[in-house]
């Protein structure tokens, strides 16, 4: 199946690629040309086609016509792009097969970037909502020159829509199944002379889709956001200009996810939340006073309290009478309160063409240098000396980096681009279990790329580039495991693992782009092999339900793979898309410690990395504003964990929308999961249920089921 799956892939991007001979002959007398995309997260904004790399943009169409609220929910139409539940929402992504999966005690450094607006929300994915949002742009593979520690696997850059020269406004809402509603504003215009302003609020919020049978609730599980952003656009004079935005996040969500019985029917007592409070600034200033080149300059800075709670035991006191048990039933709580600070600072200088060296080579130079501080909370049960407790821990990470870029024509249709990042990593742990560590690292990535335009349609490219991610931490899982009474072996094992080095990647693409047939039909086409060095791995060990997780080194991994993206006009009324993902990984010599003794995980897949993703539909406009959208998306079984080999289900999911556009009214019945498939989005292994004397067995969460509702924005 998978090897079919891939030949097919290959088929058909190749028979794409003698598409350019068509074009000359193509009759375009019924379609019209599609709208240039443009990306804003390289150096210069450049339309998609023209970029060397693979990546996807899902703009506000796609956005509006899903329904989507949150980044979960377009996430699935970009190839080889994953996400993990263990949250309230999709907090975790992952970009062909690496990313991480969720986060408890110790500090994680993120392998998927996050920004918005330009301010680092990366690992906390809760405040990717996506009202008022221009295009979500997902940048596939190590962006070592551009973003650095923060981006081995991808970047995911999403950007809100900027004030405007005009006066605009705009009011929205929302309805659907599960008692959910959203109510939004959007105001925007100029200010006073020189100065634009804009503003958007939105609050979502639901029951969620969670059935607490112990407590007769159906909200345990619910949806309740707050999203507030700003901007202003400062035209101070003819080569100087100011963009400041601000963000608000609220989030208060509930967390009540897993069962006993691995369904949507929780028997939590006390079921647990999901939280985030954010207020962040970024302020961006852009001089042309100089002919030789642009300077920018970013400074931003976030301020944010995080809480993440469950209930432990996900039951409540009595579950065993009258039924055979373990010794009786526990329970318990588990709490996470972060706060986390987090400020940067850019400068950056780009080439105009008066500043080109050598009259040819364009070039971009940069300082960068980034702060961050979490302090954590934890309150729980300590089942050793059977009393609450609490543990804390602060963690200091500073990086400062030097990068640039040079790119040069080596003839009318080849050209070389070079570019390079050197980053220092320096961090301090301590904890309330006297646990102490100071990782550091000199970290350096870069890309070497060479494009060559066929023709006006065409685009071939090749690059390698190097990615990278610094150490850490294991200061919890150390004191943990002792605390806990493990034994004497388990803990020399994870003394062994305090810290964990620096992951690098080397990643080798080539890949076509081109437009054809009268720019009706766009074509983006990647091939990859990804080489990982001392990657970094996530490993538990646990007894019944008691359990610790860490972070260790496996010798290497390879990832290997195919995106294939297109989308076709074929009239003017008929639109059709695909988006295909095809990924193979490998993981070599990664230990873990079992109950019965260490296990080599070497030659299995790695987790999170379904084989295939697909998304393919079309898009019918009848006419006088009205269309319809369907879609179908699905992703094949994929394993939970990197140190257990429990998978998911493959699985296929069908969207649907239809809608109604004007000069003053957008109107939307959309549907999502339509034929309601069960599919988990995150797993464990491990034993929770006194009723089967705490056995391991696989427990899962759930994503989405059929949802389905109705979105009106008037526009003034």
């Amino acid at each position: 199946m998978k090897n079919t799956c891939f030949t097919g892939l290959l088929v058909t991007s190749l028979s794409f690629i003698s598409l350019n001979s068509l074009s000359a002959v193509a009759d375009d007398s019924n379609a019209g040309s599609l709208q240039e995309v443009v990306v804003t997260a390289t150096f210069r904004d450049l339309d998609i086609l023209t970029v060397p790399a693979s990546l996807s943009v899902l703009d506000q169409q796609v956005i509006a016509e899903r329904g989507a609220e949150h980044l979960q929910d377009v996430l699935n139409a970009a190839p080889n792009v994953n996400f993990a539940g263990g949250a309230s929402r999709g907090r975790y992504l992952q970009i062909r097969g690496i990313g991480e999966r969720s986060q408890f005690v110790d500090p994680v450094n993120p392998s998927v970037g996050m920004l918005i607006d330009d301010i680092d929300v990366s690992g906390m994915g809760n405040a990717a909502t996506l009202f008022d949002v221009r295009q979500v742009e997902i940048l596939r593979g190590p962006q070592g020159t551009r973003f650095g520690a923060n981006a081995l696997a991808g970047m995911v850059n999403i950007r809100s829509n900027d004030p405007t020269e005009d006066f605009e406004a705009a009011l929205s809402s929302g309805y659907g199944n599960y008692d959910s509603w959203n109510m939004g504003g959007v105001i925007s215009g100029p200010l006073s002379e020189g100065l634009l302003g804009r503003l958007a609020v939105q609050q979502k919020r639901s029951d969620g889709y969670i059935d607490n049978d112990y407590l007769g609730r159906d909200d345990t599980n619910n949806i309740d956001e707050l999203s507030t952003r700003g901007k202003l656009r400062w035209l101070a004079s003819d080569d100087l200009s100011f963009d400041l935005t601000g963000m608000y996040v609220d989030i208060d969500n509930g967390y009540d996810a897993f069962s006993l019985d691995n369904t949507r029917h929780t028997l939590s007592d006390q079921p647990g939340h999901d939280s985030q409070e954010t207020i962040a600034f970024g302020l961006t200033s852009t001089w042309t006073g100089h002919r030789a080149f642009t300077l920018k300059t970013m400074l931003s800075w976030s301020d944010s309290n995080l809480e993440y709670g469950y209930d432990e035991d996900w039951s409540y006191n009595g579950l065993c009478t009258g039924t055979p048990c373990a010794g009786g039933e526990y329970s318990s709580t588990d709490n996470y309160i972060r706060d986390r600070e987090a400020s940067r600072v850019e400068l950056r200088l780009t080439s105009t063409e008066a500043g080109q060296l050598a009259g040819t080579i364009d070039w971009v130079a940069g300082v960068y240098y980034d702060q961050k501080d979490e302090d954590l909370s934890r309150k729980f049960y300590d089942w050793v000396l059977y009393t609450p407790a609490e543990f804390d821990s602060r963690y200091e990470s500073e990086n400062i980096a030097l990068y640039g870029q040079l790119s040069k024509p080596l003839s009318e249709r080849l050209t070389l681009t070079v570019g390079g990042r050197w980053e220092r990593f320096d961090a301090d742990y301590k904890d309330s279990r006297a646990v102490k560590a100071s990782p550091d690292d000199d970290l350096w990535g870069g890309q070497i790329s060479l494009e060559y335009s066929v023709d006006h349609n065409t685009l071939v490219y090749g690059l390698v580039s190097r990615g990278y991610k610094a150490g850490g931490v294991n200061g919890e899982a150390v004191g943990r495991a002792a605390s806990n009474g493990f034994t004497p072996s388990v803990i020399a094992f994870l003394n062994e693992r305090l810290e964990f080095d620096t992951e690098t990647l080397l990643n080798y693409e080539i890949g076509l782009k081109g437009s054809y047939l009268d720019d009706t039909l766009q074509l983006r086409v990647a091939a990859f092999f990804m080489d990982r060095d001392d990657m970094q791995l996530k490993g538990w060990y646990n007894e019944g339900p008691t359990f610790v997780d860490y972070i260790d080194n496996a010798a290497s991994g390879e990832n290997w793979g195919i995106e294939f993206e297109t989308v076709w006009q074929l009239t003017q009324q008929l639109t059709v898309f695909a988006n295909l993902g095809w990924l193979d990984t490998e993981i070599d010599n990664f230990i873990v410690k079992g109950s019965s003794g260490l296990i080599d995980k070497s030659g299995r897949e790695q987790a999170h990395a379904p084989n295939y993703q697909f998304n393919i539909g079309g898009r019918y406009d009848f006419g006088d504003g009205f269309y319809a959208r369907l879609e179908a998306e699905g992703k094949d079984s994929f394993y939970f964990s990197d140190s257990h080999d429990q998978q998911s289900d493959s699985y296929e999911l069908f969207n649907a929308s239809l809608g109604y556009q004007s000069l003053h009214w957008d109107i939307t019945l959309w549907a999502r999961n339509l034929t309601d498939e069960d599919y988990a989005t995150r797993g464990f292994y491990f034993g929770n249920d006194p009723r089967k004397f705490y056995a391991d067995e696989e427990y899962v969460q759930y994503g989405e089921p059929r949802v389905f509702g109705a979105n009106a924005t008037y526009r003034f």
